[in-house]
């Protein structure tokens, strides 16, 4: 696994693509031709996944490059394929237009994430103290329909504030300033869902003590940039991040 790869290397950044899609598919993250991801190329294109094949068999060359509208490249920019993007590369491009720091969106179908939305179950409460401070909130957006224009409405009042969104009965979004963090934070949604359900299952679930969730709070803040609130819509709730603000909508 090559992290961290030059911003303008196309080649690299198809094949961090493939590696990431294929992690996915090996993790049980995506199934057949679900999901998507999209990586920045310089500042005007994207590389991002085609449309109806199977993202655990993708070749480089089967990547498609768009602008920031979602619009083909020109053939002198990069040759097409006869490959479409995802329609959910909507989704994406609102991330980009929101948050300017991202260099890469991830968009799987994490099985027990998804599942845990069908039930009514969220991942907001502080449970996990490696999840509070390395995510902070996993909020749960509102339903939108796949690949519709419901998409972006839904995740635009807490991207700002979020690296990593619960997308309901329609798996996550995760986003970073490389691919593989944006795939690592998709491995923590995930992994903070199956602990939830293993709770639930054993007997119930305990968040921390109001005290531990204001120190792991600072060391998120501290550690996640200043100027971003990473609560959730019903952290009034609880009261345990004492000055911060509402997301904003």
């Amino acid at each position: 696994m090559t992290q961290g790869s030059d911003h303008n290397d196309k080649a690299t950044i198809r094949a961090e693509i493939v590696e990431v899609c294929r992690l996915m598919y090996g993790r049980n993250l995506i199934a057949a031709s679900d999901g998507n991801v999209s990586v920045r190329w310089g500042e005007c294109y994207l590389i991002t996944t085609p449309t109806g094949l199977y993202k655990g068999f993708l070749r480089p060359e089967d990547l498609v490059v768009t602008d920031l509208e979602g619009q083909l490249a020109p053939d002198s920019v990069a040759p097409r394929n006869g490959h479409r993007p995802s329609a959910e590369l909507r989704l994406h491009l609102e991330v980009y237009r929101q948050r300017p720091d991202v260099r890469a969106v991830v968009h799987a179908h994490p099985p027990i994430t998804t599942a845990l939305t069908v039930a009514g179950v969220s991942l907001a409460p502080c449970i996990l103290p490696e999840t509070l401070v390395t995510l902070g909130t996993i909020v749960t957006t509102a339903y939108a329909t796949p690949t519709s224009a419901q998409g972006p409405e839904v995740i635009r009042p807490y991207i700002r504030d979020h690296d990593a969104l619960v997308l309901d009965r329609h798996g996550a979004v995760t986003v970073g300033d490389n691919v593989f963090s944006a795939y690592a934070r998709m491995e923590k949604v995930e992994n903070t869902a199956e602990v939830i359900l293993a709770a639930r299952q054993a007997g119930g679930v305990k968040t921390l003590p109001l005290d531990e969730v204001r120190r792991l709070s600072a060391m998120r803040d501290a550690a996640l940039g200043p100027g971003r609130s990473f609560t959730g819509p019903d952290c009034h709730l609880c009261g345990a991040c004492e000055g911060l603000g509402p997301t904003r909508g």
